[in-house]
C-alpha cells in the first residue's frame, strides 16, 4: 500500500497505543486535524500526552477527546475556549504544561531537527522558569527548555500528492510544518490530493519524507469556526457631496 489511506481509522490503524505523546496542529479550529482527532476518539486510547497550541472547544478538535478523558496532559500555549478543559485542569484531572507561544514552536521545531534543548530569554523571572536551568549569555539570563519529539504528529494540509509533500494554506500553516517534522510517525489529512510531481517543488512546505499516511477529507468537509466575528457594513455614500475633490 502507498501512503494514502481509505480512512482516518485505516490510517492510524496499528500507530496508536496508551500513553503516547501526539503532536496536533492547527491554529484554534484553523488547520485542525479534525478527522484524525475523531478517529483517536473512536479507537479509545488513554493517558495521551498532546501537544498543540490550544485545546479546541468543547465539541470541537481535542475537545473531543478531553470530553472522553483520554487525554492525560496537555502541553499548550492558549486554552481559554475549552470550558471542560478548565474544569478537568482546576479539579485536578488534567496535567497541563503552560508555554508562551513562541516557546512552543520553538521547542517542536527543535525536536524535528535534533536539538535536545536551547536557551531563551522568554519565561525568565516567572513560573514558567520555575524548576528549569537558567545560564547567563552576555550579561544576560536565559532558561533552558527542552525540545519535543513526539510518537505521532496528526496534520492538516491544503494540498498533498501521492508521495506525501504537503501544502499549507494561511492561517494552518501555524505549529502543523513543525509537527510533521517532529514525530516518529506523521499522519496527514489532505482537503486536495493530486498526483506526484504536480506541486511545483518550490511551493512544497513539508517534503514527503516526514509524511508516513496519508488521509484525503471527504466532499463536504466542515471547517469549524472558533468565534465568528462580522461587523455591519457602512451605507454607501451617495450623490455629488460625497465625491472626492
Amino acid at each position: 500500500m502507498g501512503k494514502v489511506y481509505p480512512d482516518a481509522t485505516a490510517a492510524l490503524a496499528g500507530v496508536l497505543r496508551d500513553g503516547m505523546v501526539i503532536h496536533s496542529g492547527g491554529f484554534g479550529l484553523c488547520g485542525i486535524p479534525a478527522l484524525l482527532i475523531e478517529a483517536i476518539r473512536e479507537s479509545g486510547v488513554k493517558d495521551l500526552t498532546v501537544v498543540s497550541n490550544n485545546a479546541g472547544i468543547d465539541d470541537a478538535g481535542l475537545g473531543l477527546l478531553l470530553k472522553t478523558r483520554q487525554i492525560r496532559k496537555m502541553i499548550s500555549s492558549y486554552v481559554g475556549e475549552n470550558a471542560e478543559f478548565a474544569r478537568q485542569y482546576l479539579a485536578g484531572e488534567l496535567e497541563i504544561e503552560f508555554n508562551p507561544q513562541g516557546t512552543l514552536a520553538e521547542r517542536i521545531r527543535a525536536g524535528g531537527a535534533g536539538i535536545p534543548a536551547f536557551f531563551t530569554k522568554t519565561g525568565v523571572g516567572t513560573d514558567v522558569a520555575k524548576g528549569k536551568d537558567t545560564r547567563e549569555f552576555d550579561g544576560e539570563t536565559y532558561v533552558m527548555e527542552r525540545g519535543i519529539f513526539a510518537d505521532l504528529a496528526i496534520v492538516h494540509a491544503y494540498m498533498g500528492d501521492a508521495e506525501g509533500n504537503l501544502v499549507y494554506r494561511k492561517t494552518a500553516r501555524n505549529f502543523n510544518p513543525m509537527m510533521a517534522t517532529a514525530a516518529k510517525v506523521t499522519v496527514a489529512q489532505v482537503e486536495h490530493l493530486v498526483r506526484a510531481g504536480e506541486i511545483d517543488a518550490d511551493h512544497i512546505h513539508t517534503p514527503g519524507i516526514f509524511v508516513k499516511r496519508m488521509v484525503v477529507c471527504p466532499a463536504g468537509y466542515e471547517k469549524r469556526i472558533e468565534q465568528r466575528t462580522v461587523r455591519k457594513h457602512a451605507a454607501a455614500a451617495a450623490g455629488p457631496d460625497h465625491l472626492p475633490r
